[in-house]
C-alpha cells in the first residue's frame, strides 16, 4: 500500500535533500550555528537547571506496544570485588540491556525511511543488520546545545493534559508561542508539551502509549517555515496515535526524519520545566541535549538539561 498523495504533497513542500550538500548527514542541525549558540547562552538569567529525562529503569514507559523496544534491564556484574587481592581497592560494575529508544531519547535521521529512502535521498538498504546505519546514525550528532523553546500547548489551553484524541496543530503551536510571549527562531530546539507524560509518571504504561495526543501531520510545515533544528515532546509516539488520517501511520516521523532531516525526540519529561517557565514568565532557555554516540545506531538515550 503506497502513501497517499496528501503525504507526498507535504513532503515536497518540506523536503531539505541537498540543502546542505549531497554528503550532508546532519539535516536541520546545520542551523545550530555559533551565533545561535551565543544567543542561547544569553537566554540564561538565573542558572536554574531543570533535568528533562525519565529514569532509566526496568519499570519504564515501554509496554510492548513497540516490538523489541525493551525497558532497561540493569545487572550488577561485579560487587565490591577486590581485583588486586585482599585489602585492595574494591570496585562495583554494572551492565544494561535496553532499547536505545526505550526512555527519553532522540531518533536519528536514519530511524525512518519511506519509499526506499532515508534523509538526503540515500537508499534505506544502507541500514544493515551488522553495521546498523551507514549514514545519519545518531553518532553523527556529536554535540547539541542550542536555544530551547517550550511550547506549552497544554497550559496554553488551560489543561493539565491534552485528551488522547487531540492532534496538536499549527494553530496550537502559534497559540503556545503567544501564551509564552516567545517567538521560535532558526536553530531553536522546540519542546512541545502535551502533559501526556503525567500518565506514565502515574504508572499506567498502557494508557501512556495509546491513545495519545501528539503532533498533527500539518505541523511539519510549521517547523520547516521557522527553520527549527530539532523537536521533542512528552509522548511515546511523538505524533497523535492512532493517526488522524486513517491508514496513514507515522507520517510525521517520515516527514521530519526522512524528508526534512529534523531530529525528533520522545518521552521527555517536561512537567518541571512547565512549572519553572510559568513561575519565571519566560519560555526560552539554554538547552544541552547531546545523545550518546552509539556507532550505527538509529537512536540514543539522552539526559537533557534546560538552563534558565
Amino acid at each position: 500500500m503506497s502513501l497517499p498523495a496528501e503525504f507526498h504533497e507535504i513532503a515536497k513542500r518540506v523536503n531539505n535533500w541537498g540543502r546542505w550538500g549531497e554528503d550532508d548527514e546532519l539535516g536541520t542541525l546545520n542551523l545550530v550555528t555559533d551565533a545561535v549558540v551565543r544567543e542561547a547562552v544569553a537566554a540564561v538569567r538565573t542558572g536554574r537547571r531543570i533535568p528533562l529525562a525519565l529514569p532509566l529503569q526496568q519499570g519504564g514507559v515501554q509496554s510492548g506496544l513497540i516490538p523489541g523496544r525493551i525497558n532497561p534491564l540493569h545487572t550488577m556484574v561485579q560487587i565490591n570485588q577486590e581485583m588486586f587481592g585482599p585489602g585492595t581497592v574494591a570496585i562495583s560494575d554494572d551492565a544494561v540491556t535496553m532499547g536505545l529508544q526505550a526512555s527519553t531519547h532522540w531518533d536519528a535521521l536514519s530511524h525512518v525511511s519511506h519509499s526506499g529512502k532515508i534523509y538526503n535521498g540515500r537508499p534505506a538498504d544502507t541500514i544493515t543488520a551488522h553495521g546498523g546505519a551507514r549514514f545519519s546514525s545518531i553518532a553523527t550528532v556529536r554535540h547539541l546545545v542550542s536555544r530551547g523553546v517550550l511550547l506549552d500547548v497544554a497550559r496554553a489551553r488551560g489543561v493539565d493534559r491534552l485528551p488522547g484524541d487531540h492532534a496538536v496543530t499549527p494553530e496550537d503551536l502559534a497559540a503556545a508561542e503567544e501564551f509564552g510571549n516567545v517567538t521560535v527562531r532558526a536553530g531553536d530546539i522546540v519542546l512541545v508539551r502535551t502533559g501526556q507524560v503525567r500518565v506514565a509518571l502515574d504508572g499506567d504504561r498502557n494508557a501512556y502509549g495509546y491513545p495519545s495526543p501528539g503532533l498533527s501531520v500539518r505541523t511539519p510545515e510549521w517547523f520547516h517555515a521557522r527553520d527549527v533544528a530539532a523537536v521533542a515532546n512528552d509522548t511515546l509516539t511523538f505524533e497523535i496515535f492512532p493517526p488522524e488520517i486513517e491508514g496513514l501511520w507515522m507520517p510525521v516521523h517520515a516527514l521530519h526524519l526522512a524528508e526534512m532531516g529534523l531530529l525528533q525526540g520522545q518521552n521527555w519529561n517536561l512537567e518541571a520545566l512547565s512549572d519553572a517557565c510559568a513561575e519565571e514568565g519566560r519560555y526560552a532557555f539554554l538547552l544541552s541535549a547531546a545523545p550518546e554516540p552509539f556507532a550505527g545506531a538509529t537512536g540514543s538515550p539522552v539526559a537533557p538539561v534546560a538552563v534558565l
